[in-house]
Formats: structure tokens, C-alpha cells, sequence
């Protein structure tokens, strides 16, 4: 497994990440083409910090203030430039900073450094450079927000700033205050991180390292390097057996009795649109005697706002639960392409895997390409999806030589 390593054990900011994961060997031309969507010039540039070398990347921005839908029309407009799941993880990005504001400030919060230019050119090309990189899973380390004071548009704070703050307690990313005056994690970095911290995987217990690249902040200082170092590993040996990856999920519950099935059926469908990780509908009992059903999302912290939002609006709700947080295990998981034979004839078909120290343990025939063949061979779409799996285990097993356990 390709595994990246974070640890901004001196903070984070956009540019830091960006520099780090282009130091590391992310696509140079790719991440620079995605940037000039938003900004004419962007500057790489090598320097050193405390005398590590890093890599600076300078947007040259001037500053703005904007609303989230200011910042996604910017995102739309880069969209020719920028890779799909880049702006996509973007836009998650922004939407995390967006709910720390709301929850900091309260409702129609604006962007203030965060909404500039140069923000959205940093945002953007870390996750592009992220993109570029394909690694299996992201790891990071704590991170360092600094203590003391300072000073933004909202005048004089405390370190950590508070949407800072509510992005590292909401993404369940460990902190540490770190022996150093100011700020040293910004907001945009922490969205950053938590975004990242979705791809999680446990520390692996051995690894060789392929790449190690430095990202330069701005300050200089003679005692500490400002930089943030990322690795890109490859898990060996006993490295591959580790605890399942975790994160924090939201999740949002409301109980409607007003609403037929074919409208929550669209309302699920708007959900999964909208970035929720889950979404479903059990019939209940309400008051009174009353049938109904209970409509449970389950999302990312930093999209639990605008989901309960699209709740509210799809289903007439009043009111939408936030069960904030829960702790959750993640199997690893892809997609593979199996070649199977139904009735004379030969097609590739996906097939979802699920990982387990280093082993596949579940393997499921996607759904939608299943029916569409079954109703094509007008055989029933059960046995279709039973042929599929038995052809996707026979497939795991004949690559791991018949080690893997069904």
C-alpha cells in the first residue's frame, strides 16, 4: 500500500501543503495548470527554512472577502483546468471552513484571508497535487497549532484561531500547542489536513520511504524550520497487518409523517449528491400511533450543515438531529474489473473488494452494471450478481495463489 505521510510538526497553511506534496513528486505542470485557473502567475520556487530546503509556492493574490457561493463560482469557473475529484475535494475543503465560520460567527458568515485568491489557488492546488500523487491513503501526524496571539480581519485572537479550532475538534485531529509564539496552523491548512485525514489509514508498522518533500511557509525563523515534511511509503512486511482505518462521522436524524415514499426516495437521492457518505429510511411508529419513517444521514463533520439544510428542505422538516462525531472503522476498499462468461459471452464487469490486513475479505458485484446485463440475457438479476462474485473470488484467490480466505 502507498501511503502519505503528514506531520506539520511546525503548523500548516495551504501553501505549505502544496509545497510539501509538489517536493514529494506531485505532477509540477498539473498543479500549476489547476492554480492558473484562479490566479495569472503562481511562483514555485526552492528556498530554505532553518536549513531544511523547501519548496515556497507564491500565489501573489491580492485579498478579498467572499461568501461560500463566491468561493464555489470560483471553484466552477476552474473547473475546465482543475481534475473532477481535485475541485471536488475543494470544494468539501471550503465547506468545511464555511461550517466553522457559521459556528464561530453564526449564519452567512463571509470568508474573509480564507475567500481570497490566493486561499482558493492554495486549496486548489493541493488537492490537485493530492490527485496527482494516487496514494492508497493519507496519514497525519499532530498537528502543531502554536499558542499565544494574533491578528486577523476579525482583529486580535487566540491561537488556535477559532475556526481553526473548530475544524481540528470537528475532524478529530490530534493537536499540540507546540513551543512556539503565533499562529502556526491556519484555518485553510487544518481544512486541508481533515480533508486529507478522510483517506485515513493506521501508522504503518514498517514502511520504505519513496519520496520526502518539504513545504516552506513564509516565516523564517532562526530556531525552528517553518516547513511542514510529507512522505510518500510503501507499506512491507508486517507493515500490511494493521488496525482498520477510522475516522468521525456526523450523523443527522428526523422523523417525518407527511411524506410520501417516492419523495424521500429523490430526497436519499439528493443526499448522496450532496456528499453524504450514507443515507436510508426506516418505518417507525410515531406519536399518537402514528406510521412514519426515521431519515438518517450519516456525513463528514465539515458538510453535516448544509446537509441538514437539504434535509430540511426536501423533507419539510422543522427540525434535524446531529448526533455530532461518532467514531467509525473503515474497510478499505476498490473497485476491480473481472472478466466473466454468461451464456456464450465474455465481458468485463466492476466488482467492489473490501481489505482487510492486506486481504481481501468481501467481494460485490456493482449493482447497475449487473441489471443492465441480466435484463439483456432476460435471466434474473440475482444469479447474474451470484456468477459475478463467484468469478471475482476465483480471480482474488488465483492472484494471491490461494492464500486469500473466502
Amino acid at each position: 500500500m502507498r501511503v502519505l505521510i503528514l506531520d506539520p510538526f511546525h503548523g500548516a497553511a495551504g501553501d505549505m501543503v502544496s509545497g510539501a506534496l509538489l517536493d514529494c513528486g506531485a505532477d509540477e505542470s498539473l498543479v500549476l495548470r489547476a492554480m492558473q485557473s484562479v490566479v495569472a502567475e503562481p511562483v514555485i520556487t526552492r528556498v530554505t527554512r532553518a536549513g531544511i530546503r523547501a519548496v515556497k509556492v507564491d500565489t501573489k493574490a491580492t485579498p478579498a472577502h467572499r461568501t461560500l457561493a463566491d468561493v464555489f463560482k470560483r471553484l466552477d469557473e476552474a473547473a475546465p483546468r482543475v481534475p473532477g475529484p481535485a475541485l471536488a475535494m475543494a470544494r468539501r475543503v471550503f465547506e468545511r471552513i464555511h461550517a466553522a465560520e457559521e459556528e464561530v460567527h453564526g449564519a452567512h458568515a463571509h470568508f474573509h484571508e480564507v475567500g481570497a485568491d490566493d486561499a482558493i489557488a492554495d486549496v486548489i492546488g493541493a488537492c490537485t497535487a493530492l490527485h496527482s500523487l494516487e496514494v492508497d491513503g493519507v496519514r497525519v501526524l499532530p498537528v502543531t497549532v502554536g499558542h499565544g496571539t494574533a491578528t486577523g480581519s476579525h482583529g486580535t485572537f487566540p491561537v488556535p484561531a477559532p475556526a481553526t479550532a473548530v475544524i481540528l475538534r470537528t475532524s478529530g485531529l490530534v493537536s499540540v500547542p507546540g513551543n512556539h509564539t503565533g499562529e502556526l496552523c491556519t484555518p485553510t491548512g487544518a481544512a486541508l489536513l481533515a480533508e486529507f485525514a478522510t483517506m485515513a489509514v493506521a501508522e504503518p508498522a514498517a514502511y520504505t520511504i519513496e519520496a520526502v518533500g518539504y513545504g516552506a511557509g513564509t516565516r523564517d525563523p532562526h530556531h525552528a524550520p517553518n516547513v511542514l515534511r510529507a512522505m510518500i511509503v510503501q507499506t512491507t512486511g508486517s507493515g500490511a497487518s494493521r488496525a482498520m482505518p477510522e475516522d468521525c462521522v456526523d450523523i443527522l436524524e428526523t422523523n417525518v409523517d407527511d411524506v410520501s415514499g417516492e419523495v424521500i426516495a429523490h430526497a436519499i437521492t439528493r443526499f448522496m449528491e450532496a456528499g453524504a457518505r450514507d443515507a436510508s429510511a426506516t418505518p417507525v411508529i410515531m406519536k399518537k400511533g402514528r406510521p412514519g419513517f426515521l431519515i438518517r444521514v450519516i456525513s463528514l463533520p465539515g458538510t453535516s450543515a448544509p446537509l441538514a439544510e437539504l434535509m430540511a428542505r426536501e423533507l419539510g422538516t422543522l427540525g434535524i438531529r446531529c448526533i455530532p462525531a461518532v467514531h467509525r472503522f473503515i474497510a478499505e476498499r476498490s473497485v476491480e474489473e473481472v472478466e466473466v462468461e454468461i451464456s456464450g459471452i465474455r465481458r468485463k464487469v466492476p466488482l467492489k473488494c473490501g481489505w482487510m490486513n492486506g486481504s481481501v475479505y468481501m467481494v460485490k458485484a456493482e449493482f447497475g452494471p449487473a441489471r443492465d446485463w441480466a435484463t439483456e440475457l432476460n435471466l434474473p438479476v440475482r444469479e447474474v450478481l451470484r456468477i459475478i462474485e463467484d468469478a471475482g473470488w476465483n480471480a482474488v484467490m488465483a492472484r494471491a495463489g490461494g492464500d486469500e480466505d473466502r
